[in-house]
């Protein structure tokens, strides 16, 4: 091209869609759903459903960047950007049950979220206020200890399984493994209750480390398969270069193995904690619930959030609506906190990565 020759320009009079065309268009199908929805539910016809919404205006965007791309582009473009949108519109349509979820959670919960709730419990409270203190208070502490069990345990495991494994023990070990990774939630509760109440001979025991046990159980195996699978790709030629200058396999194990896959340890490891803090069942069976502070593991009942939320929307008082609006903040609190557990995961991930040359 000389110097005097116009450089090409991606507009709409070249026949080519500039770049932000489809995203203009997917965000204008959009809102525009999102304005007839709303209107709808201004009239009181229905609710504002967000995911509906959504799926009707991605709907209209495949059909408005089929046609805008055959009037400006032709019909072989039209095709191929037709295509591309029923792949977004794949991806869309998979995340709507999180958008529903993120949504109603926000939208219920936000009336409660308030200093109160994080800052009382629901002791003498039968109506409105209270909060749930306790509850995250119990969550915290039960999760807590809960790691504590299962990350040597879990990482332990996982150093035999690569490291030193063979034959029919690491085999038998990894099928036990993949059997606990299957295991419902509620009969590790019923494990963690009958094992203490055996025990301690007290049939209607009920503390916060019988949860802790119960969860460990749930952690342990994605603990295991998370760390090996990061042993596995940390290359062999680390090991025999350490093994060359004479160090010994357990000091190869703790100062280069582990140190190299420590970011994906500590990003599966969360992702554990993630998975198991939600759950209802077993520490209903082992924890209890209790409207007091507790902060003693090994005594006395001990309320968790996602039992606290349970009680409160399964059995309201006389205000239900100060009941559910509880529970729809205790829900928000929980996914907050997974939210942040994940983001300390990539965080931790980022940190203590190898930083590698070019």
């Amino acid at each position: 091209m000389t110097a005097t020759q116009p450089a090409i320009v991606n507009t709409l009079t070249t026949g080519r869609l500039p770049k932000w065309a489809p995203w203009a268009l997917l965000v204008g199908s959009w809102a525009v759903m999102s304005v007839v929805f709303a209107l709808m539910a201004a009239g009181g016809g229905t609710d504002f459903n967000i995911a509906l919404a959504i799926f009707l205006g991605t709907v209209l965007f495949d059909v408005a960047i089929f046609v805008i791309a055959y009037l400006v582009e032709g019909a072989r473009q039209a095709k191929n950007r037709l295509v591309t949108s029923l792949v977004a519109t794949a991806f869309i349509i998979a995340l709507l049950p999180l958008i529903s979820l993120i949504f109603t959670v926000l939208s219920e919960g936000l009336h409660r979220f308030d200093l109160q709730f994080f800052t009382s419990s629901m002791r003498n409270v039968v109506g409105e206020g209270g909060g749930a203190l306790h509850a995250i208070t119990g969550t915290l502490l039960i999760t807590g200890m809960a790691t504590l069990i299962s990350v040597p345990v879990g990482l332990l495991t996982a150093i035999y399984l690569v490291e030193y494994g063979r034959g029919p023990l690491a085999r038998a070990i990894t099928f036990f493994v993949d059997v606990m990774t299957g295991i419902p939630s509620i009969v590790a509760g019923l494990f963690a209750f009958a094992f203490f109440a055996l025990i301690l001979q007290d049939p209607g025991i009920r503390f916060g480390f019988g949860g802790s046990v119960a969860l460990s159980l749930l952690m342990i195996p994605v603990v295991v398969r998370s760390s090996e699978e990061m042993l596995k790709i940390v290359p062999n030629e680390l090991r025999e270069a350490s093994y060359a200058l004479g160090v010994p396999k357990w000091l190869t194990i703790l100062k280069v193995v582990i140190p190299t896959s420590i970011a994906g340890i500590a990003t599966g490891v969360t992702l554990a904690i993630a998975r198991v803090i939600g759950e209802t069942a077993p520490l209903l069976i082992i924890s209890g619930f209790t409207a007091s502070m507790n902060y003693d593991l090994f005594a006395d009942r001990m309320m968790t959030i996602p039992v606290f939320v349970y009680t409160q929307y399964a059995n309201p008082g006389t205000d239900v609506q100060a009941y559910l609006e509880r529970a729809w903040a205790g829900a928000l609190t929980l996914i907050l906190i997974v939210m942040a557990l994940n983001l300390i995961a990539r965080l931790i991930a980022r940190i203590f990565s190898p930083k590698l040359g070019r």
